[in-house]
């Protein structure tokens, strides 16, 4: 971590999310291999959340994120504040609050000890200005009808603009027109379940959760995809310590041998913790998607991207 970064950061507003890709930003910024621990400040005790932003025993780094703080305790808030203001050595510490909430008078404390990075929902007029940036991380530099088109067509859900310039820029050859966008959200070809599954387990993040979105966007079940992710996650399962030559696998596998071996060379970029890990993942998520409890698009997204990170 660079000694000019602020340990502690507060992200405030209510764009979820901004707000998740200011966190993300942060994190990839500190160290991505720091230990990170993950909080809702209105579900832990005061006592859990003192512990989680002590120093560690080992000296190693570690990142604290602490969701929802303005649904916090007076207690648990107060510790928090306590933390950013003296914060332990070797500890990031990343407070989310919405600038609402039972915790609002806090912001004023936390913002004199944090850096603060703003994630308050995007003006109208605002909105083409960062889709513009939106395409230039991407490396486009679209022109005004571009951007234009692309409000028209999609909408105006930062989370949808984003997978949707990411997925226009992937799937465009030459230069972003007009009626490139147009042609694009007339007449695209579905996304099956299948390439989803096939872009998470190889560990394609980006690729896959733009993927996701798109699909849901057209209208693919999330239990169809869910069975996918499960049907792939289960053969790099079946293969994991499997030596031999596929063909002969083939039959006591009671998979193709073309499967196999796909598997087996896919297997290969697996630990067997990670395979163990997401075996549990598309477990939940058939319960979840199902009607067994919460949003099923957001597990499906959920799901997506923690199988993606686990094959990195």
């Amino acid at each position: 971590m660079s000694p000019m970064l602020n340990p502690v950061h507060l992200v405030l507003g209510e764009d979820e999310f901004l707000a998740e890709r200011a966190t993300a930003a942060i994190i990839d910024k500190v160290s991505p291999a720091a230990e990170l621990a993950t909080l809702k400040a209105s579900e832990i005790t005061a006592g859990e959340l003192a512990m989680a932003t002590s120093p560690s025993l080992f000296a190693e780094e570690r990142i604290v994120v602490v969701e929802k703080v303005e649904l916090a305790g007076k207690e648990p808030t107060e510790i928090l504040l306590k933390a950013a203001v003296h914060p332990a050595p070797g500890i990031t510490l990343i407070i989310k609050h919405s600038g609402g909430g039972r915790q609002k008078a806090m912001v004023p404390k936390f913002s004199k000890v944090a850096h603060v990075h703003k994630v308050d929902p995007l003006r109208e007029e605002d909105r083409h200005t960062w889709v513009a940036n939106e395409f230039r991380r991407h490396g486009q530099r679209p022109t005004p009808d571009v951007v234009a088109a692309l409000l028209e067509s999609v909408g105006s859900d930062l989370r949808e603009l984003a997978s949707a310039v990411e997925q226009l820029v992937a799937d465009t050859e030459g230069e972003l027109t007009v009626s490139s966008v147009r042609a694009y959200y007339s007449g695209v070809a579905e996304v099956s379940g299948f390439d989803i599954a096939e872009q998470a387990v190889a560990g394609r993040v980006d690729k896959a959760l733009a993927s996701t979105r798109r699909a849901l966007q057209l209208g693919l079940s999330p239990v169809a995809v869910a069975a996918a992710l499960a049907t792939k996650v289960g053969d790099i399962a079946k293969v994991y310590n499997t030596r031999g030559n596929p063909n002969q696998l083939a039959g006591a596998l009671n998979m193709h041998p073309f499967a196999v071996k796909k598997a087996m060379q896919m297997a290969r970029s697996w630990s067997g913790e990670a395979v163990s890990d997401a075996v549990i993942i598309v477990a939940e998520l058939d319960a979840a998607v199902k009607g067994q409890g919460g949003d099923k698009e957001f597990a499906l997204e959920d799901a997506v991207r923690r199988i993606a990170q686990l094959a990195r």
